[in-house]
C-alpha cells in the first residue's frame, strides 16, 4: 500500500486524537457516536498494519507535518506518532519538502495498492471531498504510479524524514522567546 497526502496525515498513521480533529474540522456535522465509529475503524486498520503482514508506504508533504493542529498536545502526538510508526520494517514515513511544490500529481490525496506478490499497482483510491473513487483502468494505474514514484524520489529519505520530524519536537520543546 502506498499512499500520498499533501494536506493530512494518512489514516493508518494517525493517533485518536488527531483523528478526532481531523474529522470534526469538516463542513458537515458529524454525531459525537459516528465520530467515535470512525475512529476506532482507523484504529483497527492500524492494527492490520501493525501486525505486519501488509507494507505501507505514506509520503506525506511537509507543510501537512508542521502545520497539523494548533493544539501543541495534539501535534507533539502526532509526531511521536508518525517516528514509532515509522521504525516498523514494515512501514516507511517520508515528507516531501515544501520546496518541493512543482510536481505532477501532487494535488489530490491517493492511496494506490497492490495485493499479489507483485508490487503492481491494481487500484488506487483518490479521495475527494464528497468521497472516494477507485480507479482500476491500466493507463491510470500506471500513471499513479508514475506520480508516486515521482513523489518518492523528491521526498527525504525515510531517515531523513525521522530527523525533521525530531527538529519540529525538539523545537516545539524549547521555550518561545518574548519580543522585546
Amino acid at each position: 500500500m502506498r499512499s500520498w497526502e499533501p494536506a493530512l496525515i494518512p489514516g493508518l498513521l494517525q493517533t485518536p486524537e488527531y483523528a478526532r480533529s481531523v474529522i470534526t474540522s469538516g463542513p458537515t456535522f458529524i454525531t459525537p457516536e459516528r465520530v467515535d465509529q470512525l475512529i476506532e475503524v482507523r484504529q483497527e486498520r492500524q492494527r492490520r498494519i501493525e501486525a505486519g503482514g501488509t507494507h505501507f508506504t505514506a509520503i506525506i508533504w511537509e507543510p501537512a507535518v508542521t502545520a497539523l493542529s494548533d493544539d501543541l498536545g495534539i501535534r507533539t502526538g502526532q509526531w511521536l506518532r508518525l517516528l514509532d510508526t515509522g521504525q516498523r520494517q514494515n512501514v516507511t514515513v517520508q515528507l516531501l519538502p515544501a520546496s518541493a511544490s512543482k510536481i505532477a500529481g501532487m494535488s489530490g490525496p491517493f492511496v494506490a495498492f497492490s495485493f499479489g506478490v507483485e508490487p503492481n499497482v491494481e487500484a488506487v483510491a483518490v479521495r475527494n471531498v464528497a468521497n472516494t473513487s477507485v480507479v482500476e483502468a491500466p493507463a491510470d494505474l500506471a500513471l499513479y504510479s508514475n506520480v508516486f514514484d515521482q513523489l518518492r524520489s523528491a521526498a527525504m529519505s525515510p531517515q531523513e524524514s525521522a530527523g525533521r520530524i525530531r527538529q519540529l519536537l525538539s523545537d516545539a520543546e524549547q521555550p518561545t522567546k518574548e519580543a522585546p
